[in-house]
């Protein structure tokens, strides 16, 4: 049962030692990660370099401890056939349960060492080549702009994190990239506090990062960066990163990349996910992309599948509904997520949460950090995270019809973005200016 106690048992205790002492190494280092924090304890197999360095582990542990089973079954004479075929069949016993135990816990470490090659894009091969694309059926491999190394790193490891949040739209029957999601996370691990910042996809003549206006839609920058890489040689992705630490006035370290249709597949994983909606919702357009449409949520408390959570975040066509809300629901759906992630109940289901993330997500966020900021999630209160959503009347002007040929738009009031980012940034946003 424990490699070293059949030697010592039978009196042989230095050979005991021997096969016991790097056990209870292993295992002393695992208790103490434990003892630190369960993020610590996680981030031995959410980074892609550990992961496999515990599944090469869990191999050799399995192959100590049948080697330390067949020495101590050794010891002694066997005189009889009976004898013979009772040590054999016990020793059979007692490898097969040491195969089943380590392949069980191989499985897990070899889905999250998978699961983050595909996510934390350049580190799943050695020589940094693009995982499997989040868009079904390109004809090139859009992996490759998610190669995007970090413009900027925070200066300290208790500086403030910001991530970009993207919305990548791989339906099978859909094979074009939406960035109508463009959700700012920004973290402090010092205090937990966590501030979400929905930049609406009807933004538009909005000062670009390296001079002039951007006359388009917010959502339709990266799109545009990669059709004229002459003009953004930073590459779509980047650019688009640049554009919007510019207009946050801070600095953007890391990108996030979700797919949506993975994204379902997650909140059908952990159960679903708890909301309170504000407003009844009927939206008689929405599309289901099965050849149905038209969606209704009453207002009040729901759990919502992975199914209903989707379109809970994609509607916003209903009556009296907008993007701005749909901006809403997406924040509130991400941190009833987070609560779920967190659960204790869930701890089983990793190797297919681990699945469902290597195909939902591409980022450039370091994955040694992934388990600080599982600590920090399980300490974060939901309800003291600011949610804001740069909409009309406070942040935005919408201009009259006659100005835009019946197009909407929404045109950001950068006095009052300013005043927000220095709100939430301090001095260290590009706003700020020091008093005299």
């Amino acid at each position: 049962m424990w490699p070293g106690l059949g030697q010592w048992y039978t009196g042989r205790n230095r050979t005991a030692a021997l096969f016991a002492l790097p056990v209870i190494g292993i295992a002393l280092v695992l208790l103490l990660q434990a003892v630190g924090s369960v993020g610590q304890l996680v981030s031995l197999i959410v980074t892609p370099s550990s992961a496999l360095t515990v599944l090469i582990l869990i191999g050799l542990l399995a192959a100590w401890r049948l080697l330390a089973i067949a020495d101590a079954m050794s010891i002694g004479e066997v005189k009889s056939p009976l004898r013979h075929r009772r040590t054999v069949l016990t020793f059979t016993a007692l490898a097969l349960g040491v195969v089943i135990m380590h392949g069980a816990f191989g499985y897990v470490a070899w889905a999250a060492y998978d699961a983050t090659s595909r996510m934390f894009v350049g580190e799943g091969s050695p020589d940094g080549s693009p995982g499997p694309s989040l868009v079904a059926g390109a004809s090139v491999d859009p992996d490759a702009e998610y190669q995007a190394s970090p413009i900027n790193t925070p200066e300290t490891p208790d500086a403030r994190i910001n991530i970009l949040l993207t919305g990548i739209d791989a339906a099978s029957n859909r094979t074009n990239e939406l960035t109508d999601t463009l959700l700012v996370v920004s973290v402090d691990p010092t205090t937990g506090h966590i501030a979400m910042l929905s930049f609406p996809r009807d933004i538009t003549h909005f000062p670009r990062y390296d001079g002039g206006i951007y006359n388009g839609k917010i959502n339709s920058f990266m799109s545009n960066a990669r059709r004229h890489p002459d003009e953004f040689p930073d590459g779509p992705l980047t650019s688009l990163v640049r554009q919007m630490s510019f207009l946050l006035g801070a600095p953007i370290h890391y990108y996030a990349a979700i797919d949506l249709a993975g994204f379902r597949r997650m909140i059908d994983l952990v159960g679903g996910v708890t909301v309170d909606n504000q407003r009844a919702i009927n939206d008689p357009r929405y599309d289901w992309l099965d050849g149905t449409h038209g969606f209704k949520l009453s207002a009040g408390k729901h759990h919502l599948n992975g199914r209903t959570a989707l379109a809970y975040v994609r509607s916003r066509q209903g009556a009296g509904d907008n993007d701005f809300n749909r901006a809403r629901r997406q924040q509130q759906v991400l941190l009833a997520l987070r609560e779920q992630l967190t659960k204790p109940e869930n701890l089983p289901k990793i190797p297919d949460l681990l699945d469902a993330a290597g195909d939902t997500i591409r980022t450039n966020f370091p994955s040694e950090r992934v388990g600080e900021m599982i600590d920090l999630a399980q300490r974060v209160d939901t309800t003291t995270v600011r949610q804001v959503v740069l909409g009309p009347r406070k942040y935005a002007e919408v201009p009259p019809p006659s100005e835009t040929n019946g197009i909407y738009e929404l045109r950001l009031k950068m006095d009052v973005l300013a005043a927000l980012s220095i709100e939430i940034f301090g001095s260290s946003s590009r706003y700020y200016t020091a008093p005299p």
